[in-house]
């Protein structure tokens, strides 16, 4: 009998600079699983609480002002509690305050190094 079910998704974040965004994550909680050359990587896999996400090192060009980042959002057991690690951390100098939506969840944001949006989120209980 098949299965036809989606088990998770990986998203790949595009980078400038493949080891320093790494670094980035490494203070969000996150291990590098892989990197596809340890002098000079152009890709790389990071893994946190089953949650895996990728990088991809993208030409300059990429990065042209006004272009449109992507933004991706994680569900968290602990948003309040995360929003402290990360504050704690000094992961990011834009760490925007846990807030409750307007559309029901409780989260804060933040962008990468190379200006991907990162929102952490719990639904709220009705």
């Amino acid at each position: 009998m098949r299965n036809p079910r989606i088990l998770a998704v990986q998203p790949v974040l595009g980078c400038g600079n493949v080891l320093a965004t790494a670094g980035f994550f490494e203070r969000l909680g996150f291990s590098i699983a892989f990197l596809d050359s340890a002098e000079d990587p152009r890709y790389a896999a990071l893994r946190r609480d089953g949650v895996e996400l990728h990088l991809q090192w993208q030409d300059a060009a990429s990065w042209a002002p006004g272009g449109d980042r992507p933004v991706y959002r994680f569900l968290v057991a602990d948003v309040d509690g995360l929003f402290q690690e990360f504050s704690v951390a000094g992961v990011a100098s834009d760490l925007r305050p846990v807030w409750d939506t307007a559309w029901g969840t409780r989260e804060f944001h933040v962008r990468d190094p190379d200006g991907n949006g990162l929102q952490f989120y719990v639904p709220l209980q009705a």
